[in-house]
């Protein structure tokens, strides 16, 4: 009589479990679809309370070596000087080598010059826009690494 009673209560348990996550399929895709949307609109809010601005071009130096200071202006020659090697050059590896510098060059001028702003806003926003991405970021990530 007791095996069968644990018997019952296994399969019961098992029952149970199958039917949780059968009905929790769903509810988990919906909480994973709502934590996206939530992660999404937070981070659009936070991104648009951002202003970017940059100082490339208005007279500054992208490095300085003592005294001498490489201006922005003179880091476009190595773009310059490799488009002339593609054409110039029988080997046009140089060229794409050189031109390659000159492009990284330019971006990490670029990159090195911005400026990044907050906007003002209140507190009711901020706590809205954190809020929502901590939340959305918190379900997504509990959707995905759920173990069952």
């Amino acid at each position: 009589m007791m095996g069968k009673k644990k018997d019952l209560d296994s399969m019961y348990q098992e029952l149970m479990n199958n039917r949780d996550t059968k009905e929790d399929a769903g509810a988990r895709l919906f909480k994973f679809f709502l934590g996206l949307i939530m992660l999404a609109v937070g981070l659009f809010m936070i991104f648009q309370n951002i202003n970017v601005s940059s100082t490339w071009g208005m007279g500054g130096y992208f490095y300085h070596i003592g005294n001498f200071g490489i201006s922005n202006g003179m880091i476009m020659l190595p773009i310059i000087i490799g488009i002339g090697m593609l054409f110039f050059m029988r080997k046009r590896i140089y060229g794409w080598i050189v031109l390659a510098i000159g492009i990284i060059f330019v971006l990490l001028s670029v990159l090195m010059t911005t400026n990044i702003h907050w906007k003002t806003t209140n507190g009711y926003v901020f706590l809205i826009m954190f809020g929502l991405t901590a939340a959305g970021a918190g379900l997504v990530l509990r959707e995905l690494f759920r173990k069952d």
